[in-house]
């Protein structure tokens, strides 16, 4: 049985930083492309970061880009995001999702296996 689980949530203050794992158990990290995705109250998800296999290749959606990074330790079958220059705005419940395909892709459907969420939230 596949799972993913985050962690590293919680509450900070614009302009702080946070970083957030997510360790997957029941299948090899180096499977997967992994993403980050996130909902706000009221909101549809969104995509954040996504990551190829190998992790040579990442992807930001714009309203992150240079701020956030995503990464990946194979071995420790962990994928991270580091969350630098928080906003208001960017409070959401964060999830990391899974694609066999090992592409680093924004869209949804193509991921098979999600975590559960951890909540962001940042004052202003």
């Amino acid at each position: 049985q596949v799972q993913l689980v985050e962690s590293g949530g919680g509450l900070v203050e614009a302009g702080g930083s946070l970083s957030l794992s997510c360790v997957v158990s029941g299948r090899a990290l180096s499977r997967y492309g992994m993403a980050w995705f996130r909902q706000a109250p009221g909101k549809e998800r969104e995509f954040v970061a996504a990551i190829t296999s190998s992790g040579s290749v990442t992807w930001y959606t714009d309203t992150v880009r240079g701020r956030f990074t995503i990464s990946r330790d194979n071995a420790k079958d962990t994928v991270y995001l580091q969350m630098n220059s928080l906003k208001p705005e960017d409070t959401a419940v964060y999830s990391c999702a899974g694609n066999l395909l090992g592409i680093a892709s924004s869209n949804t459907d193509e991921y098979r296996d999600w975590g559960q969420g951890t909540q962001v939230t940042v004052s202003s």
